[in-house]
Formats: structure tokens, C-alpha cells, sequence
């Protein structure tokens, strides 16, 4: 007997062709907030690459083609990182999906909302041996906040909705509730991966959302009140991300400023410059340590953080991406007037004693520099540092250190930008390419020259691609210069491996640099002295051109040393 209750059965959904389910998901993405779209070519992907050409033309999405999946993956981090909202990256199956891994890394544990769009093989030619096809749901693991598999002729509508809100933090009236970071979404496609039809109908199908989503506003905290603990000497240490609050809240209570570049917190009446060097003379007087951001740089700051006898305060307004609950010692605090209460205002003269002392540091430092016969990496950061009045990219290793120790903090550039997340030097010239496309703002990066040569694929932009507007400063002292300054560079290690050292750790190269260059159309130039170091830079940076100083490795640690007994000569005793 039929079940008249039960009404008729619903009818399977009738599956969609490729061209059609790539429009709809172009469509999600644009609904999304996703402008930028890097996409790297390929066969399977090509119903996605058509849809966001009809997309693009339709005034909806910008595109960037590259052809390294993996210098792909970071310009689409950078693109996120310099428009603070998210962007896609596109690749086809197979090998070109497991490239991307490094930047998504970076992304998990920095927050960056990265959206992954792989395409794939439809399920009946999984587990078969296809050409060019392999496991790629779940190929990120632990390091994307959310994935979604969908099957060939589905509607990716609600799974790309979803992973978008995943990739924003699940926020709640503009608030994110969770860490913001990478998704990735693999969309399988049937053949024929060519659309059908005419483009005017087609793009029917792709429609603009009716205006853009809001911007998030930061939440204004209320003008709390003074602090009711005085006289305490506590010190506030700005990392990575920490943003303008950290020097604000360190000027409101007379608090030293202790500011990595990549903060953008370095200025202000507290902050002090040279901190990492003076830790040695006036750290043994701290009590208590306020830190917002992530603190990435320096072995000082760690050694700082990890002292029993210091009380420690991690601000956390917003969840962050960067430790597990419960794995780091601090005492966190997620409200200002907490957070007041916790660090009081500083005792009579405490700022004023790190003050004096950066002070006689830098002066120290600056008298040291001018003595040398030949450019150091030193001089090169402080100049780079004072000509940008743009947006600022730092590679890892010894030139953000070096930035660490002599940025001036009478003067900021407009942004600085850092891959912190994971610190590696893998991506920079992509990642610093992505935020000069992303709103049109001249951008300098200054990298080593294992970072420049580690990304040089990213210098490759095809035919017609928008150019940014980027000088890449290359500090080149033929290898590694980093490991100098570590263990490895000891007497003591160098006298027992000798030349294994130098060969596994320096890896000196002979790389003409002019040579790549001209090889990718870059304008090139090369500065000998700080008189032509300081020209090249005053020039506006228009398009992209690379500027490359020749270092000295084999002098960087004795330098240091020098610059640490010069601090201390100039400093005294605590």
C-alpha cells in the first residue's frame, strides 16, 4: 500500500557540468569577499580558470597567473596580508596540489586566510591509476582550518560558503570567534572541462554580490581608567602582529617599548630601539612582562619570557593561530583594563633609564658603522628602514634581525610585512608581490640572498600580468650569513669541522645576480657605497627592479661583537 502521507519521493538533484558547477563556485568565492585569484594552469582546473576569466572580465575578481604553483600559493598570501581580506589560489591535480604546502603552512600558523581550490579527478577515477590523479582531500592535514571534497556534478555553493567563514574566523558581528587561516576545497570535474555556449549566457550565472562585505572595524575599547597599581617596572614586548595598541598601551603607562619590526609598533615615546642588546644590562631589574603579538626574533626576548622570577602577560582579544591552549606559560588576559591592572604604570625614571640607554646605544652603534670600510648589512637595514615610506617586506633570517637592531623608531614605514609564521625564507619574493598587487601600494623587501635565490622562480610573471610596484633589496653575501652568528660559527666549531661548516651550513654560491635580472626583465642595479645605497632608494619604485649590495660574510661575526661591546662601553654596568 502506498504511503500517501509521505508525498512523492524527492528527485535526485540533476548533476551539473563542469562549466556550470566552476560558475557557481566563482560565484561563492566572489560572494565570499575573494577579489584576488592566483590561478596556475592546468587541464583539469580549466572550468575554474574560464569562470574567473568570465569573472575577471565581468569586473568581479582580479586575476594573477602563475606558472610555480608554489610562488602561486605566497602571492596569494601576500594578497591576503596586504588587502586584510581573503584570496584563492587555483591549481590543477596532482603534484601542483602538494606545492602548495609550504604557503599554507605559513598561512595556519600566521592566520592568513588562504583559500585552496584544487581540482580533481571525479571519484570514478580515483584509486585507478588516472594519469595525474591521487589522494587530495585532506592531503593539508592539520594545517587548514577546514576542507570539503566536492563530487563532480555538485553545487560547491554551500561547501565553498562555509570554508570562507572557516577561513575568517567563524566571525560574529565582525568578530572572529576562532583563528583565522587556510581552507582548502577540491572540486571534482568531468570532462568536457570546456564550456559550452556562448560567455554572455554563461556569465549570467556569475553575479556580482550587491556591494562589497564591510570591512571588519577593529572593536574600540572604551578609555579605561588609570591603572591602580604605580611604580612598577614593567616592560611591554611588541611581536609579530602585535599592531599600534602595544605602543599606545606602552606611552599611556610610561612602560619601555620592546617592538619587533614586523609589529607594527615599533614607535612611539616608549619604544626603544636597540632592546635586545640593553636586556643584557637592565633586564635583571624587570619584574613583570606584558607581550602582545607573537615574539619570533631574538634569543634575549626568549631568554626574557622563560625567567620564573618574571610575571608574564599574554594579551589575547581575539582566538590566535599560533599556540595550543594551555602550552604556554603566561597568564592571558583579553581585556584592557585587566591588562592595566597587570602591568601598572612605570616606576619614577623606568622609561626614562631605557631611553637614556637606547639612546647612548645607538650612538654607539651609529659611531661604530660609520668607521667601517665597507657596506654591512647593518647600514643597509637602517637605510632601508628610513627611505620606506611605502609598504615594507622583511625576509627571515639576518635582515629582519638586522632591522631589529638599528630601525629607527622616530619613523615607520607605511607597513611591514613578515613570514613569520613558520619564519622560513621560502615564498618572499611571491609573498611580497602579493602585497604590492594587493592595493596598488609601492613595496620594498628587503631579503638575503639564499631568500632571493630560494624564490627566484618568483620573479616569472607572464605576458600581460599586472606588474606591482616592487624593489627588491638584495643583501648578498654569497650563502648563509645567519649561521655565523649561531653555535656554528664559533671558533670552537669551526676549528673541529672546518670546511663542513662553511659547506653545509654557509653554502657559498657564485650566482650573478645581474645575470637573473636581465634574464626575467627587471631593471637591475648594484650599490657599492651608502651614498648610492641612499640614491637608488630616494628614486619612486615604479614596476620591479632589484637593487643588490655586496656584503662580507666572513666579518659578520666579529662585527657583531664589536657592536655589542661597543653598547656595553657606552651603556656601563646596570
Amino acid at each position: 500500500m502506498t504511503d500517501i502521507a509521505a508525498g512523492p519521493a524527492a528527485t535526485p538533484p540533476v548533476p551539473l557540468d563542469s562549466a556550470a558547477s566552476a560558475g557557481h563556485a566563482v560565484r561563492a568565492l566572489v560572494a565570499g569577499g575573494v577579489r584576488d585569484v592566483v590561478v596556475a594552469p592546468g587541464s583539469r582546473s580549466a572550468p575554474l580558470a574560464y569562470a574567473l576569466s568570465e569573472a575577471e572580465d565581468a569586473g568581479l575578481v582580479r586575476l594573477h597567473v602563475r606558472i610555480d604553483e608554489r610562488s602561486g600559493a605566497f602571492t596569494a598570501l601576500g594578497l591576503a596580508l596586504g588587502a586584510q581580506r581573503p584570496a584563492a589560489v587555483v591549481t590543477t591535480s596532482g603534484t601542483a596540489v602538494g606545492e602548495l604546502l609550504p604557503a599554507i603552512m605559513e598561512a595556519n600558523h600566521a592566520a592568513v586566510p588562504l583559500v585552496v581550490v584544487s581540482a580533481d579527478r571525479p571519484g570514478e577515477l580515483r584509486g585507478t591509476g588516472a594519469n595525474q590523479t591521487t589522494v587530495q582531500p585532506d592531503l593539508f592535514g592539520v594545517h587548514v582550518r577546514a576542507g570539503a571534497d566536492v563530487g563532480a556534478g555538485e553545487d560547491p555553493s554551500g561547501a565553498i560558503g562555509d570554508a570562507l567563514r572557516a577561513a575568517l574566523g567563524h566571525p560574529v558581528e565582525g568578530v572572529p570567534t576562532r583563528p583565522a587561516g587556510p581552507v582548502h576545497l577540491n572540486l571534482a570535474f568531468r570532462d568536457p572541462l570546456v564550456p559550452g555556449g556562448r560567455a554572455d549566457e554563461r556569465a549570467q550565472h556569475i553575479r556580482p554580490p550587491t556591494a562589497d562585505p564591510a570591512p571588519r572595524e577593529e572593536p574600540r575599547a572604551a578609555r579605561p581608567a588609570d591603572p591602580r597599581q604605580s611604580g612598577s617596572r614593567t616592560v611591554v614586548v611588541a611581536g609579530h602582529g602585535a599592531g599600534e595598541l602595544a605602543a599606545v598601551f606602552a606611552a599611556h603607562l610610561d612602560l619601555p617599548l620592546l617592538a619587533e619590526p614586523s609589529s607594527n609598533a615599533r614607535f612611539g615615546s616608549s619604544a626603544v630601539a636597540p632592546y635586545r642588546l640593553l636586556l643584557e644590562h637592565l633586564g635583571s631589574a624587570i619584574t613583570r612582562v606584558v607581550v602582545f603579538g607573537r615574539p619570533t626574533l631574538s634569543r634575549p626576548v626568549t631568554a626574557l619570557l622563560a625567567r620564573p622570577d618574571v610575571e608574564h602577560a599574554l594579551y589575547l582579544p581575539v582566538p590566535v593561530a599560533w599556540f595550543e591552549e594551555g602550552r604556554r606559560p603566561e597568564r592571558i588576559i583579553d581585556t584592557l583594563p585587566e591588562l592595566l591592572e597587570f602591568a601598572g604604570r612605570g616606576e619614577e625614571a623606568w622609561l626614562q633609564s631605557w631611553r637614556a640607554a637606547g639612546a647612548a646605544a645607538e650612538a654607539a652603534i651609529q659611531s661604530l658603522l660609520e668607521d667601517e670600510q665597507s657596506i654591512t648589512g647593518l647600514q643597509v637595514a637602517d637605510a632601508v628602514w628610513e627611505h620606506t615610506d611605502g609598504n615594507l617586506v622583511l625576509g627571515s633570517s639576518n635582515p629582519i634581525r638586522d632591522v631589529d637592531l638599528v630601525a629607527a623608531t622616530d619613523w615607520h614605514p607605511l607597513e611591514v610585512f613578515a613570514n613569520r609564521g613558520l619564519a622560513g625564507i621560502d615564498g618572499t619574493i611571491s609573498t611580497a608581490s602579493g602585497v604590492a598587487l594587493a592595493a596598488g601600494i609601492p613595496t620594498r623587501a628587503l631579503l638575503g640572498d639564499l631568500t632571493f635565490l630560494h624564490d627566484v622562480g618568483g620573479l616569472l610573471l607572464g605576458s600581460g600580468e599586472p606588474q606591482p610596484d616592487l624593489q627588491l633589496v638584495v643583501l648578498n653575501d654569497g650563502g648563509g650569513g645567519i649561521f655565523g652568528l649561531l653555535e656554528h660559527g664559533a671558533e670552537s666549531t669551526t676549528a673541529r669541522y672546518g670546511t663542513a661548516v662553511e659547506r653545509l651550513f654557509g653554502t657559498p654560491h657564485t650566482v650573478d645576480i645581474a645575470a637573473l635580472a636581465a634574464a626575467y626583465g627587471l631593471r637591475y642595479e648594484r650599490a657599492t657605497t651608502l651614498a648610492e645605497l641612499d640614491t637608488a632608494m630616494e628614486r619612486p619604485i615604479r614596476g620591479r627592479s632589484i637593487l643588490e649590495v655586496r656584503t662580507e660574510r666572513s666579518t659578520l661575526r666579529d662585527l657583531h661583537a664589536r657592536v655589542r661591546r661597543a653598547v656595553a662601553s657606552a651603556v656601563g654596568p646596570a
